[in-house]
């Protein structure tokens, strides 16, 4: 791994030493084990195949200023695993068997860290899919979780830069009592096509509105949106849009900085009057905002190229957090050991 460019990595698939898996059958959990096998053998009336019986989860393991390795915040991930199983009728594993799941394929694969510095890290990918052989619509009855990591390159290469976004009525993210709220491929798969019209169109990405009056602002792209004014955090609030571990931190991150922070529903027409707006997730942490275009009404609203005084504070403050720069006051970090 020396002869690595860990500065020029993509955020793409890296093959690594080991996943760990664990299966669901008979009503139980068996015990999570080490593989090397990079491929998952599903009969093909799988019910992951035909009904979409699957979740996902992401989250970094990063190298830290000490030389240690630290997860960020995996009990969270956990929690939302769970909840995803809730809601899908899925077996749902112990929040702990999962983090113990996360630590263990860290270890087993510690030499794809990538070195402090480079902006690297390594991403774990958790995973839960429906198996067993049927062809009726209803709850699977077996399943399996596997947790594979890749190492993957800095989101911003040339520094963090803000993006432009475009408002696109012709598409909808989620219905507000569906799936929006929790972590399974459907809801990616029904961003697909808007996400590539706007990339056509010179934007990196699509901002859904809500599905039902149309007017409030939910996801940007595949992450949470917030935006700031007269010193308060603000973030949409609905039962469509998936609650971000990052942007539950940042939430903290801006009480602590003196501001206030506000959870509620966020109309288009409000953008006019944030002085910051960016988007947020696991991938590049805070994306800063640029320019908004509403491609129905022709609006648009101009933020500046340089990210904002409050976004680069708390992206600053969270990636010292996650790399061991500084103290760890909320526990969000665990030492792989």
């Amino acid at each position: 791994m020396e002869n690595v460019d860990w500065a020029a990595l993509p955020f793409n698939y890296h093959k690594t030493d080991y996943n760990v898996r664990i299966s669901y059958k008979d009503g139980k959990w068996g015990e999570p084990e080490l593989t090397q096998d990079e491929y998952i053998s599903v009969h093909m009336s799988a019910p992951c195949l035909h009904y979409g019986v699957e979740s996902f989860e992401g989250l970094k393991a990063f190298r830290g200023a000490d030389g240690k390795v630290r997860l960020f915040r995996p009990d969270e991930n956990g929690k939302r695993f769970a909840a995803t199983a809730r809601k899908l009728c899925m077996a749902e594993l112990p929040a702990e068997t999962f983090v113990e799941m996360c630590r263990m394929v860290v270890k087993a694969n510690e030499r794809f860290v990538p070195p402090y510095g480079t902006g690297a890290t390594l991403y774990l990918r958790p995973l839960e899919i429906g198996m067993g052989a049927f062809l009726g619509v209803h709850p699977a009855k077996e399943f399996m979780v596997c947790v594979f990591v890749s190492p993957v390159g800095a989101y911003f290469k040339e520094g963090i830069k803000p993006i432009r976004v475009i408002v696109n009525p012709d598409y909808d993210r989620a219905a507000p009592r569906g799936t929006g709220d929790v972590k399974c491929g459907g809801n990616y798969a029904a961003s697909l096509e808007a996400g590539e019209e706007a990339n056509r169109e010179g934007y990196a990405n699509s901002m859904f509105v809500d599905a039902v009056h149309r007017k409030y602002i939910e996801e940007c792209g595949a992450a949470n949106f917030f935006g700031i004014k007269d010193n308060t955090y603000i973030t949409p609030k609905s039962t469509s849009i998936l609650p971000s571990i990052t942007n539950k931190s940042l939430r903290q991150l801006a009480k602590d900085m003196g501001m206030k922070v506000e959870e509620r529903p966020v109309a288009v027409d409000e953008l006019s009057t944030f002085e910051e707006c960016a988007a947020c997730g696991t991938a590049a942490v805070i994306s800063p905002i640029g320019y908004i275009y509403d491609k129905e009404t022709g609006r648009e609203w101009k933020f500046g190229d340089e990210p904002g005084k409050r976004c680069l504070e708390m992206y600053n403050k969270l990636q010292d957090i996650q790399y061991g720069r500084c103290d760890d006051p909320y526990g969000w970090t665990l030492v792989v050991e």
